[in-house]
């Protein structure tokens, strides 16, 4: 058998079988053809994990269903243990050249090595998803604006670093050049593989705080620096009161400093409960009203260093 338990410490099983010295296993398998999805990839029963994928250069040339292939002759095999993200994935399959297959794959082990922690497996079906499109548009000179792009910097700032390896790892191996954007989207792809929250949730506090952030322009008639300080501190603080929300968390309330705030800075405190407003409705949740305190600080700081 092959030795994959160093793989199980992942819910991933992605195993490189053609080189089979640096694994150390000399036993070949024998796997079921199931499909040949085309002439890269098949589908195949394996003895110990059900249904895996098996990808290689002309693998499937000449194969039917039916047929025995050794892991001798695969490249990689590859186990989701997920039955729907596998379905999913293998869906996805017959329509990524095997060059494409093999970069994404690339891109998602440099993310796991460089976040060093457990990925969701949805990553698989969603970035490859989306990493697919991102490179055939660019290869034709499409491109797509990212509106969230500097608030997914600041929001997710290890992420952002990690993706814009993957840019360049893409770029090394394919020639394309991936527009600035794409840092941004495949950041929200890791955050949410890194966090198991659904993309749309994660786009959505994105989208959030770009529009608090906004508004708090608007009611200060300012624009604040979006690579200094102070929008960094004011976006993280925004991003921490959306997490402390959803958790449900209760902050301290100090109700006479609150007293105190609302008659010395009525300006800031109205601000703070107009965002409050907007947060409970967006995420249909309660914000606890000592969230308004500390945000009164926090604006009443912004307002005074502009003036």
């Amino acid at each position: 058998m092959l030795p994959l338990t160093s793989c199980f410490a992942s819910y991933t099983i992605v195993i490189t079988t053609s080189r089979s010295a640096k694994w150390g296993y000399s036993v070949m398998v024998k796997l079921l053809i199931d499909k040949v999805l085309n002439n890269n990839v098949i589908i195949a029963e394996h003895p110990s994990y059900d249904e895996v994928v098996l990808i290689g250069k002309g693998l499937g040339f000449n194969r039917k269903r039916g047929e025995y292939i050794d892991t001798e002759a695969v490249e990689k095999l590859f186990v989701l243990k997920n039955e729907k993200e596998q379905e999913s994935y293998i869906k996805l399959l017959p329509f990524i050249d095997n060059d494409s297959l093999e970069v994404i794959i690339s891109a998602i082990d440099l993310i796991k090595q460089r976040t060093n922690s457990m990925l969701h497996e949805h990553i698989h079906v969603a970035l490859t998803d989306h990493l697919m499109f991102a490179i055939t548009r660019s290869s034709k000179g499409m491109e797509i604006k990212n509106p969230f792009l500097v608030e997914t910097k600041t929001l997710y700032r290890h992420e952002y670093e990690v993706a814009s390896e993957v840019v360049q790892l893409i770029k090394e191996k394919t020639g394309i050049s991936l527009p600035v954007g794409e840092i941004g989207f495949i950041a929200l792809h890791i955050h949410s593989a890194l966090t198991n929250k659904n993309l749309s949730d994660v786009n959505q506090h994105s989208q959030l705080v770009s529009r608090l952030v906004g508004m708090v322009e608007e009611q200060f008639e300012i624009e604040i620096d979006k690579e200094g300080i102070d929008y960094m501190r004011l976006v993280r603080h925004l991003r921490f009161t959306i997490e402390r929300v959803i958790k449900g968390e209760r902050v301290e309330e100090p109700e006479k400093i609150a007293s105190l705030l609302k008659e010395e800075y009525p300006v800031c405190y109205n601000l703070s409960w107009k965002l409050i407003k907007v947060m409970q409705q967006t995420l249909k949740m309660k914000v606890f009203d000592a969230e308004a305190v500390y945000l009164t600080m926090h604006l009443q700081r912004i307002q005074k260093k502009f003036k």
